[in-house]
């Protein structure tokens, strides 16, 4: 942490962070949800699920690498 960050800013930080992995996965199904009603089908959901979690995984991962690099860990 730098000593120039705020609490306000660190708490914005990680409160975004927060919300990262439910919207990613929320957005995956909706979208497959939506393909699926257009073609017909009941298993498109399933795949956009996955995709949205995994999506939602990795940009949690990568801002919590780059928050360690600025830590100096």
């Amino acid at each position: 942490m730098k000593p120039d960050d705020n609490v306000w800013a660190q708490v914005g930080r990680y409160v975004g962070l927060a919300f990262v992995l439910p919207v990613s996965t929320f957005v995956g199904y909706s979208m497959g949800w939506g393909l699926d009603k257009l073609f017909h089908t009941h298993f498109i959901y399933l795949i956009f699920l996955a995709l949205g979690a995994a999506a939602g995984f990795i940009e949690l991962f990568r801002e919590l690498a780059a928050e360690s690099r600025r830590d100096g860990f």
